[in-house]
């Protein structure tokens, strides 16, 4: 937070700040543990979820009591590394259309209830996985009225190219924008 607030005073223009989970506490967890592979249990809609959505607007809530507000949030980072991940990375695994349905039945109305004016990123990904990740989750409409946008991450952006993928989602869903939310150097070893 002091780090925030410098940065924020420094700066001549508003800085738009997001933020996006790894994972949840391991008791929300398939596998009881904040590392490795797992899901939240259960399914959206559940206590789990709901829980886990309320997660959200207290972060929020915690930060604005320090006079810091979120431009947005994304509903998890690289929900499909979480099938992939080694065992000790702390993620959680979503499918396209487990995203679509927390995001339709707990995080979209938890957001929408709460006093914040935060956007929500869905994805938050590698663009190989578009545009299905946004017909599955955009081609709902209560889903879709909550999102905002597209976050994606750029490491694997060489396998597929971008009109195949930004440029096609675009076309799809023109009213949600697309967004690089992380990228690095250094990703691949071999390079």
């Amino acid at each position: 937070i002091p780090l925030l607030r410098r940065a924020l005073a420094m700066s001549k223009r508003p800085l738009l700040l997001f933020a996006s989970p790894w994972t949840a506490p391991a008791w929300m967890r398939s596998n009881g543990d904040v590392r490795g592979k797992g899901t939240l249990k259960g399914h959206a809609g559940d206590k789990y979820h709901k829980t886990w959505a309320n997660y959200f607007i207290k972060f929020l809530d915690e930060y604005a009591k320090c006079n810091v507000t979120f431009w947005a949030v994304t509903a998890q980072n690289e929900p499909l590394a979480g099938l992939f991940t080694p065992p000790q990375a702390p993620t959680i695994a979503f499918t396209a259309a487990q995203q679509r349905d927390f995001i339709a039945q707990d995080l979209g109305p938890a957001l929408a209830r709460s006093p914040h004016r935060t956007r929500l990123l869905m994805l938050d990904d590698q663009r190989i996985h578009l545009p299905h990740w946004a017909k599955v989750v955009l081609g709902n409409a209560t889903a879709a009225r909550y999102v905002a946008g597209l976050a994606v991450h750029w490491y694997l952006d060489a396998i597929v190219p971008p009109g195949c993928s930004l440029e096609a989602t675009h076309k799809l869903f023109p009213d949600h924008f697309l967004l690089y939310t992380e990228a690095c150097t250094g990703f691949f070893m071999f390079r």
